[in-house]
């Protein structure tokens, strides 16, 4: 009786074993078909200049543009140039483009210049804040790109001229609905 109960151990075993390498065989073969060029999104890069980039509408200071520049247009902007060798692997590109897309729908420097002025202001807002916390560029992103690392001084000048521009564009705000309603 017991010799009969470890044959069918074996047995057991044997086809669980089969059924799991059929199982890593299986997602094995999805992993290598989803690598084909058909299911990699659209890269993230517009060849066209625009006239509505926030430096098109807002004084930024060259230090605060290539601050900005080096470390958020990457995914805040309709221009993301560096994409890493990683990219070209599934699903780790959706996972990017994901980013990149919610990146541009919370701001995106490129079109800036198209939000109207209390959005803008919401917006330099924002920045401040995530300047002042040191929020972003996101840890994760930081680990693979040293370039975008900004200092205290960096982080701090970004969030002092943030909200600055945000006080220029509310006062703008107030005096037009103001002269709107004949004060």
């Amino acid at each position: 009786m017991r010799s009969i109960f470890l044959k069918n151990s074996t047995f057991f075993e044997h086809a669980i074993m089969k059924t799991w390498l059929k199982i890593v065989l299986a997602l094995f073969v999805v992993l290598l078909i989803l690598q084909l060029p058909i299911f990699n999104p659209e890269k993230n890069y517009v060849d066209a200049d625009t006239d509505v980039d926030i430096t098109d509408k807002y004084e930024v200071p060259m230090n605060i543009q290539m601050d900005l520049y080096v470390a958020c247009y990457n995914c805040h902007s309709n221009y993301t140039e560096n994409y890493p060798w990683y990219y070209n692997i599934q699903p780790v590109s959706w996972w990017m483009n994901g980013h990149i897309k919610n990146a541009k729908q919370a701001l995106n420097f490129s079109e800036f210049a198209t939000y109207p002025p209390e959005t803008a202001a919401k917006k330099f807002e924002a920045l401040h804040k995530v300047m002042e916390e040191q929020s972003m560029p996101l840890k994760s992103y930081l680990l693979l790109h040293d370039e975008a690392n900004l200092t205290d001084e960096q982080y701090q000048q970004i969030a002092d001229w943030a909200k600055e521009t945000q006080k220029t564009v509310e006062k703008e705000i107030d005096s037009t609905k103001k002269s709107t309603i004949g004060l």
